[in-house]
Order: C-alpha cells, then sequence, then structure tokens
C-alpha cells in the first residue's frame, strides 16, 4: 500500500516539476522516485499481510514480490529515455508522471483481491500505455499505434467487463475467495453456463493485455510505432502484471473449474509458441522480431499458469518475468542507442557494431542468449523452472513442443549476434554509438543481473 500511496502522490509531484522547463532534473527525479518505492516496497517483505478497501487488495509476498519486478524494470529503463525528447523542445513530465501512475495500476494488478480491483488496475495501466504509444506527434507510425491500440483495448475492456458481470451474475461475488467457493459449491447450477461464459471472455480480456494468441494481431504493429522507450515498458511491466493476475485468478478464483478452462488455456499456449516463434522468423525489424518474441514469451509463461502447481508454478512464473524483463530491457535498450543514431530498425543497423561499440554488442548478445534460453544466462533457468512445474503436472507434450519451439527460436535471436560480429557496418554507420557513462553503467549492471540468474538462480527460485 505504501507503494501506491508514494507512486500517486510522487507523480504528481513529478507533473509540477515541469513548470521548471527543464528536462534535465526529470531524469534524476524518476530514479529517485523509483529507487524510493522500490525501498519501501522491500520493507513489507517480511510484513503479516494487510487487506485494504474491505478487503479487495492485499499486500502479501506475493504482491510485493512482483511488485518489485515491475519498479526495478522501470527504473533500470529509465535511463534510456534521456534523448527521448530534445531538452527544452517538449517537457517530459506528463511522460515520467504516465509510467508512475501505470505503475499504480500494476501493483493493484498484482495485489487485487476482488474483480472490481482487477479491472481498475488493468484501466489505470491501458489508459496510461494509450497516451505514450502515440507520445512521438511527428512519428505517422506512433498516432497510427496509438489509436490501434486504444480501439483494440477498448474492446478487449468491454469484453474483460462482460465476463466480469456474467462471474459476478453467476456467482453473486466478486471476491476472489467467494468465487472460489461459490464455483466448488454452485447454489443453482443453472447458472453453470453463465459462469463458464464469463470465464472465457476474461481469459480473453486478460490475453490481450499480455499478447497471447490468437488475442496478439495488435502487438507488433503497436510495439513498432510506439517510441522504443515505452514499447520496452510494454513488453515487460504490463506482461509481468498481466501474468501475476492471470495466475491468481485461476489458481484462487477458478481452480475449481479446472477441467472446464485447462483445454482453453492450452490451445492457447501451443497457438501462441507457434505464431510468436514463426512470425519472428520471418520478420526483417530487430523491433518488430522482439514483438513476436514478446508473443512467444507469454506462451511460456502460460506454461506456468496450466502448471497451477502452487508456490512451484508461483516461483516459476515470478523468475521467468524478471529473467525475460532484464533481457529485454538490455535488448530494447541496446536498440533504441543504435536505431537512435543510425535511424533504422533492420537487422542491418546492428552490422559491425561489435567494432563501434564493443559494449553494446556484448550487451545486446547476452540478451539474446538469455532470450534464447541458453544455459549460464537467466533464460535457460526461467524455462527450466516453469517447464518442470509442468512436467510435475503431467503436460510432458505440451513441453517437448515448447522446448522444439525454443530451438526455433535461437535462428532469429542469433541473427543479431551474427549482424554485430560477423558482417561489415555499412559506410554510414561507422561511427561509434553515442553511450552515456551513466547508460553504459546501466547496461553492465543488466548483463551482469541476467548471468547472476543463470549461475545463481537459488538466490531468486525460492522467493514466494
Amino acid at each position: 500500500m505504501t507503494s501506491i500511496i508514494l507512486l500517486s502522490v510522487l507523480g504528481i509531484i513529478n507533473l509540477f516539476l515541469g513548470f521548471l522547463r527543464s528536462n534535465k532534473i526529470l531524469l534524476p527525479a524518476a530514479m529517485v522516485i523509483l529507487a524510493l518505492v522500490f525501498g519501501a516496497n522491500l520493507l513489507d517483505w517480511n510484513a503479516a499481510p494487510q487487506s485494504y478497501f474491505s478487503n479487495m487488495l492485499t499486500i502479501d509476498r506475493y504482491s510485493v514480490a512482483f511488485t518489485g519486478i515491475v519498479v526495478l524494470t522501470t527504473l533500470l529503463l529509465i535511463p534510456f529515455s534521456q534523448k527521448y525528447v530534445r531538452d527544452g523542445e517538449e517537457n517530459l513530465a506528463e511522460y515520467y508522471s504516465l509510467l508512475l501512475f501505470s505503475l499504480v495500476g500494476a501493483i493493484m494488478m498484482v495485489s487485487y483481491d476482488n474483480l472490481l480491483m482487477l479491472f481498475v488496475g488493468i484501466e489505470i495501466l491501458s489508459v496510461s500505455m494509450y497516451v505514450v504509444a502515440g507520445s512521438d506527434k511527428r512519428n505517422v507510425r506512433s498516432n497510427e499505434a496509438a489509436l490501434k491500440y486504444f480501439l483494440m483495448g477498448s474492446f478487449a475492456t468491454g469484453i474483460l467487463l462482460f465476463g466480469i458481470a456474467l462471474v459476478y451474475g453467476a456467482t453473486g461475488a466478486f471476491s476472489l475467495i467467494d468465487i472460489a467457493g461459490a464455483v466448488v459449491q454452485p447454489a443453482n447450477l443453472t447458472f453453470r453456463p453463465m459462469l463458464y461464459i464469463g470465464m472465457l471472455l476474461m481469459f480473453i480480456g486478460i490475453s490481450f493485455k499480455v499478447s497471447a494468441a490468437p488475442f496478439h494481431y495488435w502487438t507488433p504493429d503497436v510495439y513498432e510505432g510506439t517510441p522504443t522507450f515505452f514499447t520496452a515498458f510494454m513488453s515487460t511491466v504490463v506482461k509481468t502484471a498481466g501474468f501475476a493476475a492471470f495466475f491468481k485468478l485461476l489458481i484462487v478464483a477458478f481452480r475449481g473449474a479446472e477441467s472446464f478452462w485447462i483445454p482453453t488455456i492450452m490451445a492457447i499456449t501451443v497457438l501462441t509458441l507457434l505464431i510468436g516463434n514463426v512470425g519472428a522468423v520471418a520478420q526483417t525489424s530487430v523491433k518488430r522480431m522482439l514483438a513476436y518474441s514478446s508473443i512467444s514469451h507469454a506462451g511460456y509463461l502460460f506454461i506456468g499458469l496450466l502448471a497451477l502447481n502452487g508456490r512451484l508454478s508461483a516461483n516459476g512464473i515470478f523468475f521467468y518475468s524478471l529473467a525475460y524483463s532484464v533481457a529485454t530491457i538490455a535488448s530494447f535498450g541496446v536498440l533504441k542507442l543504435v536505431s537512435d543514431q543510425r535511424q533504422r530498425e533492420d537487422y542491418n543497423v546492428l552490422n559491425g557494431l561489435a567494432k563501434t561499440n564493443p559494449l553494446l554488442a556484448f550487451v545486446m548478445t547476452v540478451a539474446m542468449l538469455s532470450l534464447a534460453g541458453i544455459p549460464l544466462t537467466g533464460g535457460f533457468f526461467g524455462k527450466f523452472f516453469v517447464f518442470g512445474a509442468a512436467v510435475d503436472k503431467g503436460y510432458i507434450g505440451l513441453v517437448i513442443f515448447a522446448v522444439l519451439m525454443s530451438m526455433v527460436s535461437i535462428y532469429y535471436y542469433l541473427r543479431p549476434i551474427i549482424a554485430m560480429y560477423m558482417r561489415p557496418a555499412e559506410e554510414d554507420m561507422t561511427e561509434p554509438i553515442v553511450v552515456s557513462p551513466f547508460q553504459s553503467f546501466i547496461l553492465v549492471v543488466l548483463a551482469v543481473l541476467t548471468f547472476v540468474l543463470g549461475v545463481l538462480p537459488g538466490l531468486f527460485s525460492e522467493v514466494l
């Protein structure tokens, strides 16, 4: 609860900093705010669970852990916003404040105990993302991304809300605990079809938010048109919050209806893995490849949802989300630094980067290897824990399919590495990329974190 209050108050204060008409103070101010929130969140680590707003929101170790991921992700991502807008041309205060407010929505999504609080959290997060998607007013693709994201997001929100209404109609409750009791022992069996339809509609709405197939169509275009800094935020914070909320919904509210929803989630998982990995292979733009990569990783996280092994699945999803977020920030961070100077986002923009900017090439390589699930990186153990939970539940065929899709992903994750180390830079791209010392430090931190997660996974695999 402290994190929500701090983010709300400091987000408003950050808006007033915009009156100073200088972007130089906003970056350190945003980082100080996030550092304070991250520290305040850790203070609740060993505290007893506390409920707020008539038991609609609960702060416990689960919510603290996933809140830590989304806040840490934003903290590590903020330094790459340094050149988003030229100083004096436009003020960044509103965009930083939108990020802080969106974190409030994300925290609500990982802490909710009531469907109404889940809906409010999703909307706070989503509305902020609609705005930042179109924040580059001079770019037609950004305007298109914002419109497409808003229209499709509005439909998804309507579907989600209709699903919540049907679930309430069938169970007479918004509380997850009360819904769970009504699912196991329904007062009237004639309401069971209404419950099932409501569940399906809720799954559709949340699947849209996490870019799961077949509700993923907005993802490549929106990710490509949105400024890279905000794209990185979407693919990490939004996905982490979405899966944390999804897992809580399934394991608490709908656990008694596993026989109904497992085939649905299974179909979404297989389709997401197939479309995400095959789609990424065909891309010529690094940014669109990372968009399809984000879709494929949603499929791997869905395997953790299917397992539903209590702490085993929860820890697997937590570790995977952390490893994925760190690697994704690194990859988008390098891409932003390179594309800002070279004004391109295709694979050729990375040609010869190992010679002109060895640090950027190294960090990008580490990120690609982690996303591919190569040993000694966090991505390997992320998949290992999720697959282990699924095997423990008996989904051996699904795990074999996921491993095959991981083998496909190696192809498109190696393409940036080949471009950086094995292809000469084009004549107009031989100048080194300008990277500030602070950005270099953050890139090193991201690479080290990836290796720490891959070498000492035990530090983070039993936190829940």
